[in-house]
């Protein structure tokens, strides 16, 4: 039986990504006040990002329970060979912690791999459609991690944030927040290092930023994956990924949105792009 891939909603995968691979996705959740909600399941992307920015209570996220993701586990026992479980980096989030917590309860049962993507949106999304694609080819559970294990420091990803602010108010930020005060009114571009946001530049205008990420896609010589992710400009996000035509072509180069959780974080106006290198 073919192995089966696990991942949280904020690797971003497009829903028809997501039913082609046959990736079992489990929800974070966002908060309103009193107001819980699963991400993607209970509250959509387009009546999250009007709610956002009008709400006077800012949301908070919190990770799935290892009781979220042991009743996952359990459906999948019976029907596969294994199972490979990719995550959010675990030092922005305490998903990763949660699927090992029920992989140790799931022991005697199914074999399970829980691997730390070190990224987040479609830095985790294309290492799980990496392993969905093989899984689909019939590799092992032990070929599938070890690939997946040695494309995490081969993806890369950069972003443009209108604002840190919700970085900042959702203690996201790591290393950049000392320079929160100088870049408020300027568009930041933060990347992932070491699985978490750390500060790389800032410019004065949009498209001055937009230059920016098309230049540091086009820096890789040997692309062999490529994402657009964006919270709420999707006409921009089109626009950039034609752009990144002379890296991939425009066809392969996928374009997701930011999910409840993730845009709790970064908020309206985000635009990352994620890389994944060959060997």
């Amino acid at each position: 039986m073919a192995v089966k891939v696990v991942t949280d909603t904020t690797a971003d995968l497009p829903p028809a990504i997501i039913a082609e691979l046959d990736i079992k996705v489990v929800p974070l959740y966002v908060r309103f006040g009193k107001q819980v909600y699963r991400d993607g399941v209970d509250i959509s992307h387009e009546d999250f990002y009007t709610r956002l920015p009008v709400d006077p209570v800012h949301p908070s996220t919190s990770q799935p329970s290892p009781q979220d993701f042991l009743e996952v586990y359990e459906k999948l026992d019976k029907n596969t060979d294994g199972i490979i479980s990719i995550h959010i980096s675990k030092k922005l989030s305490g998903t990763y912690d949660s699927a090992i917590q029920a992989k140790q309860m799931m022991a005697g049962k199914v074999p399970i791999e829980v691997i730390d993507s070190l990224s987040v949106s479609m830095g985790l999304g294309l290492l799980v459609v990496l392993a969905g694609r093989m899984a689909q080819q019939g590799a092992s559970l032990g070929e599938i991690k070890d690939a997946v294990e040695n494309a995490v420091p081969r993806m890369h990803l950069m972003g443009i944030f209108d604002t840190l602010k919700y970085l900042a108010a959702g203690g996201r930020i790591g290393r950049g927040k000392a320079l929160l005060g100088s870049v408020l009114n300027v568009k930041p571009l933060l990347a992932i290092k070491e699985g978490e946001f750390v500060p790389v530049g800032q410019v004065r205008s949009r498209e001055k930023s937009i230059e920016r990420l098309v230049d540091w896609a086009k820096g890789f010589n040997n692309v062999a994956a490529l994402a657009v992710a964006q919270s709420t400009t999707p006409d921009e996000a089109d626009v950039l990924a034609g752009r990144l035509a002379v890296c991939l072509p425009r066809e392969k180069i996928m374009i997701c949105q930011l999910g409840a959780v993730l845009g709790t974080h970064a908020g309206p106006g985000t635009l990352w792009v994620a890389v994944l290198t060959s060997d």
